[in-house]
């Protein structure tokens, strides 16, 4: 009997320590497929996920996971192929459009210098407004298309956030009168230098500020604090939540606008992560508040 029971405890013990090492390998196979699915999704190759413990079940999982790893990158692919074949497309239509537009604002302009009727200066007057909207919304798309190519390299020097900031609003000083607005204007005395392009910069700022300008109620706070975020808050009843978790995206526009393409935002936020920076928006209490960081 004693026999007996000191042989069911021996075949227990190692049942408990088979299972425990089974255990062991299979967590620690779990953090190796783990890691592995993160480390693929994060880079583009075509390397398979191993284990090092061919359980079964863990390689079962492994193989499932490699194969939808793979309908990932394909669909990828086509992503970034579509919207490469999209970028140019609006790069050759935009700059197809300019030549022409360019050729009809010149010809507007020799026209104001003649003599002509108050009907014929009427109808000149809508055609001017309208080809200078349709060059507007050209130069966007084109400026879009050109700042989103893989060949568009940024300059990279020492620059003053602060003296950018007061560059950018002292620019728009006239088109923010016009709206009768007065910014309440808040930066820091420490100078706060970084590493940017300084062409990138000053659209990123004259984007936000020509949102300001459209959407504001009246109002205007902008503030450069001493950890370097710049942001701008107003004041926009027309908003919504929903409408500002799009204001980034390509194409969206707030309302069904002529004179607009909706890429402002969007160029702004790609000009700031090839700088390594930021831009984000949120809405509380019909506030509309839009901040900048840089790295």
């Amino acid at each position: 009997m004693k026999y007996f029971l000191f042989t069911v405890i021996i075949l227990l013990s190692l049942t408990v320590v088979f299972l425990a090492v089974k255990l062991y390998l299979v967590k620690r196979t779990t953090k190796e497929i783990e890691h592995s699915f993160k480390e693929k999704l994060r880079q583009e190759t075509n390397t398979l996920i191993d284990v090092s413990y061919r359980d079964k079940d863990m390689v079962s999982l492994a193989d499932t996971l490699n194969k939808d790893l793979a309908r990932i990158r394909e669909l990828r692919h086509r992503y970034n192929q579509g919207d490469i074949e999209l970028k140019n497309a609006l790069a050759n239509i935009s700059h197809d459009l300019r030549t022409p537009l360019t050729a009809i604002c010149g010809y507007l302009e020799l026209l104001e210098e003649t003599e002509k009727s108050d009907e014929v200066k009427k109808y000149l007057d809508i055609i001017e407004h309208r080809t200078k909207s349709l060059k507007q919304l050209t130069d966007e798309l084109f400026k879009y298309s050109i700042v989103n190519s893989p060949e568009e390299k940024l300059k990279s020097e020492k620059i003053s956030l602060n003296s950018a900031l007061e560059e950018s609003i002292a620019e728009y000083y006239v088109a923010l009168q016009k709206r009768n607005i007065t910014p309440e204007i808040k930066i820091t005395d420490k100078r706060i230098e970084k590493t940017l392009d300084k062409t990138a910069l000053s659209r990123i700022l004259s984007n936000i500020l020509s949102n300001a300008v459209k959407y504001s109620d009246g109002d205007l706070q902008i503030e450069l604090n001493d950890s370097g975020v710049i942001s701008f808050s107003n004041t926009a009843s027309s908003l919504d939540e929903t409408q500002v978790k799009k204001l980034f995206n390509r194409f969206y526009t707030v309302e069904n606008a002529r004179t607009s393409t909706g890429l402002g935002l969007s160029i702004a936020r790609t000009l700031a992560e090839k700088m390594n920076g930021d831009i984000s928006a949120t809405y509380s209490n019909k506030k509309l508040t839009i901040t900048i960081y840089f790295n």
